[in-house]
């Protein structure tokens, strides 16, 4: 498990840049910050670090190079302008970091590369093929392309389903924020920084705010929302200024940068990181008191028992979040019955599932084996 101590092990690191990291106020490229960002993390790749880049900002290169001064508004526009910005952003990466001796290689994901699982492993295959011949890996969410059910939203999201996909030790993203405050430093002067969470809380989710700035789509909940991912997966996360100069190098010296999410101590076969993290949740079931105090201390498959309730109508072998009496996720995991079965089973012992559906698939609703523990 990684902490402040030890955070310096990490070999395999994903870094994910924001848009407001990379270009000034008016939308167009900061220079200066990507030449600082791209020289301290080929210096990681000569320490022998294995450096993932998570990039936005080519929505904004491509506002630049097609001279619009406000970002654009319609889906055909914001396509339109990271068409021409993609190309734009990574010739620059491309130069710079020749410049200090490394190459690179873009890589553009859509929601579909995680939710189907052949492409997830195809995802995996070439990233880790990058990174075992020398490559930095760039990568941005297909803009250009995606629509809606394909978008996977926000690159605080993206870096941390990248994370999973090659088994990262660390990731980090460099926003507009410190940190995770007790209160919304802008208008609260008390708030303070809080430089470890140990725990994604209830309260912790309420700390986090709307989107942060008018040219980034994410905010502090998108980043939240990105360390559960990536602790549940074994994976450390740091959120730190990008404005900071050497912010990087920093945090794999073990400064207090920043709010620091440690992994848990669980490695996720690649399997069960996607059936977690990739795949489309169909549907939920919210199970009792003693059922949820079985799955979260050792994993026990679910039984129609201990089912309570049933929301979203999903069909068998699709992916299910398990919510505990209170609501709160504990597992997600490949249904082996309908929602319009389970409504019929629920409560049921297993010997009475043949006689209530006049047959039975498996005595689980969830066998253990294709069940991730979420807490």
């Amino acid at each position: 498990m990684l902490n402040r101590a030890n955070i310096g092990e990490a070999q395999r690191i994903v870094v994910k840049v924001g848009t407001s990291t990379l270009t000034h106020e008016t939308g167009k490229l900061n220079f200066f910050r990507i030449e600082r960002l791209v020289r301290e993390l080929s210096d990681l790749v000569n320490q022998g670090k294995e450096i993932v880049l998570v990039s936005s900002g080519a929505v904004g290169a491509g506002m630049e190079r097609l001279g619009l001064t406000e970002k654009p508004k319609t889906i055909p526009e914001k396509q339109a302008a990271a068409a021409v910005g993609q190309g734009v952003l990574l010739h620059v990466y491309e130069k710079i970091f020749a410049e200090y001796g490394q190459t690179v290689g873009q890589v553009l994901l859509t929601r579909e590369d995680s939710v189907k699982r052949s492409r997830y492993v195809n995802s995996r295959n070439t990233l880790l093929q990058l990174l075992a011949m020398g490559v930095i890996p760039i990568i941005n969410e297909n803009d250009a392309v995606a629509v809606d059910e394909l978008k996977i939203g926000d690159n605080d999201t993206l870096s941390a389903m990248v994370g999973t996909i090659v088994d990262a030790d660390l990731i980090i993203i460099l926003s507009d924020v410190d940190g995770v405050y007790t209160a919304n430093p802008q208008s609260n002067p008390e708030a303070k920084l809080l430089s470890e969470i140990a725990e994604i809380t209830p309260e912790i989710d309420e700390l986090a705010g709307g989107p942060g700035t008018m040219r980034g789509t994410g905010g502090m909940y998108t980043k939240i929302q990105a360390a559960k991912i990536a602790v549940n997966a074994g994976i450390a996360l740091v959120i730190a200024s990008g404005t900071q100069d050497g912010v990087v190098r920093e945090i794999l010296t073990g400064q207090a940068v920043g709010t620091l999410f440690p992994s848990k101590h669980n490695r996720l076969q690649v399997r069960k990181s996607w059936l977690a993290f990739g795949a489309r949740i169909a549907g939920d079931v919210q199970v009792d008191s003693g059922c949820a105090q079985a799955i979260a201390k050792t994993g026990s498959s679910l039984l129609a028992a201990g089912i309570v309730k049933v929301q979203g109508e999903f069909e068998q072998g699709k992916t299910i979040r398990i919510l505990d009496p209170n609501g709160r996720e504990l597992a997600r995991g490949l249904s082996n019955y309908s929602s319009v079965e389970i409504e019929r089973i629920r409560g049921k012992h297993t010997d009475e599932i043949s006689s209530v559906l006049g047959y039975k698939t498996t005595d689980e609703v969830v066998h253990r084996d294709h069940l991730v523990l979420m807490v």
